[in-house]
Order: C-alpha cells, then structure tokens, then sequence
C-alpha cells in the first residue's frame, strides 16, 4: 500500500494491519554515526570541503524530509528502510544529469562528492542500493512526495540567496507535452502486440489455446509493413485485417476457457478489445498496449505533427527562470482550463504569486482566485510600459522547457502509468533546479577567491 503525502495530517486514520505490510522507519544517514575507524578515512578528509556539492549538503533540510516521508513507515514492523537521504539524493542526481535509474548508482559508487550528498561517512565501494528500490521509493512517495522535493530546491534557493523573494511573485506558465517511451502506433502493430500479450498471460496460467497464431502473425506483420513502403495500401490493408481477425479469435477463445479471468488478464482483455473495437475517427483511442493511457496530442508544430504522451502545465519565475510548478494533465484538456490547478501547485510549492504571465492560449480561462493574470497580447497603447516588458518576459519559460526535455527526463518519459506522468515531470523541474543551485554555489566560490584572493585557484564544479 502506498501512503500520499497528502493524508499525512491524518495518518492516524489508517489500521494497524494496514501498517504492517509497510517497512520500518529508515535508517539514519551513516555520517550522524560518530564512531570512527582506524583503517579508513573519512570522505570529508579526502574531497574538496568547497566543491558546490558539498555546499548544497549542507543547505538542504534533510531533517524535515527524513520526518516527511519517514511518517509513511510502520514504527515497529519489517526490516528498516533505506536512508531518506540517500534515496532523495539519487533522485536529485538522476534528474541532474539525466540519467537512468541503473546508471546514477553506477555513477554514486564512482563519485565521491555524489556519496558525500547522500550522507556517507566513509567512500563505499558497492552499489548502495539495488536499481529496483527507486522505483519503489517513487511509488511509496507519490505526486504529494515529489512536490515536496521541488519545494526543498526553492527553499534551498532561498537560503543561498540564488532564489530572490521578489522573484517568487512573478511566474510564467505554459503547457508542453511530455511524450512517453513507445513506438509510433500503427494498427497492424497494435494489433499483433495485444495478440502477443494474450498468448504470454494465457500461457502463464496454462490456458490452452486453439490456436496462437504466433508463426502467422510474424509473417503478416512483415508483409504489411513491405506492403506499406512499396504504397500498395490495399494489400497492406489487407494485412491489417487478417492480423485483427487473429486477434479477436485469441479474445474469443480465452473468454471461452477462462471466464473469470484475475485482475491482470481482465485489464489486458479490455485493452485488447478496445483495439478490435477502435475506428480511425474515434477519441479516447488506445496507441500502446503496455500503456493504455496515452494520448495523441496536437500542439501545431510544423517538425512534430502529432505527440504521444500527456500534457503538462509548467511554471517557472519571470526572472531566474526557476520552475515552481509541473504537472502532467491527462485527457488533452484547453490550456485555459489548468491554468487554476497550476497556481494551485504554485501556491503549494512557492506561496501565492502576484502576477501570472501567460500566453493567448490561455484565453478565456476562468480563473477566479487573487492572483492577477495577464495575458499576452499587442501592446495597442493599453499596457503601462513596466507591465509590458515583464509580459515580454514570458517567452523565457519556452527555453526552459527545452532544457526540461533535453537535459532532465521530460523529453522521454519512462515511468509507468498516469503516476509515472505526474512523478516524472515535477522530478525534472526539481532536477533543473538542483542543478542551478550547484552552478549559482560554484559561480559564488569562484567570485569570492577571485575579489579576496585574487584568482580562482583553476577549478570547476
């Protein structure tokens, strides 16, 4: 069972059979431990105590996070969890330098300064976790737990004095579409991946099948697809009906020998029929089999017709460009009409706004709560001239949703379900963030050596 954060205040509703399906609190970070030893030395012994990392260490609340998400554990039940800090530091890493999952604790045991971040005392020469556990640890956190880590990046912000007060009450927004890791749909794919889905779940609940058309439907896929390159449509099309017919008779025979199929196979059965059933002009229409929820989106770009994935309502400060909103939007809605869920993050992440700054797709909004809204339009004499150039400034947000995509995750998202949408996008704008903060504490280090030292001692961070 995974707790949101957002019934923390009232944890005490849950049972205590309930909690006892959970892990124990989680460890503490290695470096509170105060025993030393005689034949290893200390990280901070052998780094650089003013490497950008390091300062950031010690900026961030790890004692607020380790209490938030340590109150979705049972007190008493189960072997105790990993260190919060370690597992919020992958986290940062990961969206960081976009990595995968595999490749930030490959990278931690490699990188000292990263194993110093996540509270290790001594340099560890193993992988500290499995890859498996982040995924998990993403489960448990939920939405409400990724917002909480977006929110520590501003606050943090905020202690450096990279992130200005003043610069919290003007906030752009805008929409984009976070695609999702599939192949481009095609119904003849579609149709043969549902069949090969429903042949492996009936094989592993020893369902015995009249026929798999394992052999046939290769081949069919293959001619379709040379059909298709040479134009001969009709022939293609061809294909693409008997791969449907052998679809619907795998839909039909296990119906047949397994009437009351478990959880799994019912869902993989509604997706399937869904696909039989779906006509070119239809909504809602199904384009992954692993990922029912999937949306074909439009956004008028002339190099991308079509994208497959969510929307996602972002919001990022007019000056500094730091993201104090991201949320992924299912069902394709006007962008007009997030634009009252959006500020609501807003409000939860960085406090209410005063001017919010957007584009004229954003007409007609409705929003009705105190934060004024301005949207962009020509200038026509009837905007004061300090309104007008901060208006101009909302086309900044546009190159950091480009650096969102190219640089921290957004641009393929790989996490499962609508809950990987929602987890995938705030952790990019807090792995953005993150990553500012280390480059504003590495760019204030060298300004200091340079005016008191008079150089800059040829390092980077």
């Amino acid at each position: 069972m995974n707790f949101m954060l957002y019934d923390l205040q009232d944890f005490d509703k849950y049972t205590k059979e309930s909690l006892q399906i959970l892990s124990m609190k989680p460890k503490q970070s290695p470096h509170r431990n105060r025993q030393h030893d005689l034949f290893r030395s200390e990280l901070a012994q052998i780094i650089d105590l003013r490497h950008s990392l390091v300062k950031l260490a010690r900026t961030v609340d790890w004692a607020r996070l380790d209490e938030l998400f340590g109150s979705t554990f049972c007190p008493d039940q189960g072997r105790p969890a990993i260190s919060t800090r370690l597992m919020v530091s992958l986290h940062y890493l990961k969206y960081m330098h976009n990595l995968s999952d595999e490749d930030v604790v490959s990278g931690w045991v490699e990188n000292p300064y990263w194993q110093y971040l996540s509270g290790m005392k001594f340099f560890q020469h193993g992988f500290p976790i499995d890859p498996s556990t982040m995924t998990r640890w993403r489960k448990r956190i939920g939405e409400a737990g990724a917002e909480e880590l977006l929110k520590e990046t501003i606050e943090a912000g905020l202690k450096l004095k990279a992130v200005k007060v003043s610069q919290l009450a003007r906030v752009n927004v805008d929409t984009t579409v976070q695609e999702k890791d599939i192949r481009f749909p095609t119904d003849a794919r579609l149709y043969d991946r549902a069949r090969e889905r429903l042949v492996k779940a009936a094989k592993d609940r020893s369902i015995p099948l009249r026929q798999n058309y394992n052999r046939k439907s290769k081949h069919l896929l293959c001619q379709q697809s040379r059909y298709a390159h040479a134009r001969q449509m009709k022939r293609a099309q061809g294909c693409t009906r008997k791969l449907k017919t052998c679809l619907g008779r795998v839909i039909r025979d296990i119906e047949r020998k397994h009437p009351h199929p478990d959880e799994y196979l019912r869902s993989l059965l509604d997706t399937a029929k869904r696909i039989v059933s779906q006509k070119r002009q239809d909504k809602n229409k199904v384009y992954s089999v692993h990922e029912p929820s999937v949306e074909c989106i439009s956004k008028g770009k002339a190099h991308k017709r079509y994208e497959f994935g969510c929307k996602v309502s972002v919001a990022a400060t007019s000056r500094g460009g730091w993201f104090v909103g991201a949320m992924a939007i299912h069902g394709n809605p006007y962008d007009g009409h997030t634009l009252t869920d959006a500020l609501s993050q807003v409000e939860r992440i960085a406090g209410t706004p005063a001017h919010v700054f957007v584009d004229r797709g954003y007409r007609g909004h409705g929003y009705t709560g105190d934060v004024q809204v301005h949207v962009d339009k020509r200038r026509r004499g009837r905007t004061t001239r300090s309104l007008w150039g901060w208006m101009k400034r909302r086309a900044a947000i546009e190159p950091g949703i480009g650096h969102l995509k190219r640089e921290h995750l957004m641009d393929r998202n790989r996490l499962k379900g609508t809950d990987g949408d929602q987890i995938n996008a705030i952790l990019s704008a807090a792995g953005m963030n993150f990553r500012k903060l280390q480059r504003f504490a590495a760019a204030f280090l060298r300004r200091f050596l340079l005016r008191y030292f008079g150089c800059q001692r040829a390092f980077v961070y």
